[in-house]
């Protein structure tokens, strides 16, 4: 009995240190995102990126860092509200509300969103395989 506790316990443990690292990740790519770091982008982003805009414009990785890092796409402002994380061994999936300032192409606006992010572990790190934001 004592080793199912010490199991529970130690399960438990890890999926909140998981979901701190989560949680860290998320802070990570929306300090790249802001500033519009390459080599921060490259780094969070799974090779297999695809990155769903509420425009309905998907871009792989190559493409959503470029766009980032180029200016092209330049988030001013970001604010985070009504985050979720959930965990699933190597898989997390983290819902959230994101409002902000953005220019693209030129072009101020103001963008308020729902945003589902799916983060990978790779080699324990988490990387950021998929996104979809909608408007709201």
């Amino acid at each position: 009995m004592k080793a199912l506790i010490v199991l529970f316990w130690l399960a438990s443990f890890q999926a909140a240190n998981d979901e701190a690292d989560v949680a860290k990740a998320v802070e990570s790519l929306t300090q790249a995102m802001l500033d519009g770091n390459r080599a921060a982008l490259e780094k969070i982003a799974a090779d297999q990126l695809t990155y769903g805009h509420s425009s309905g414009l998907v871009e792989d990785k190559a493409t959503f860092v470029e766009a980032l890092a180029s200016g092209k796409s330049d988030f001013v402002s970001i604010n985070l509200s009504e985050q979720v994380i959930k965990v699933s061994g190597s898989t997390a999936t983290v819902r959230h509300k994101l409002s902000g300032d953005s220019v693209n192409s030129g072009t101020p606006g103001k963008v308020n969103l729902s945003v589902l992010l799916v983060f990978v572990k790779v080699k324990s790190e988490w990387k950021l395989l998929a996104r979809q934001a909608v408007k709201v």
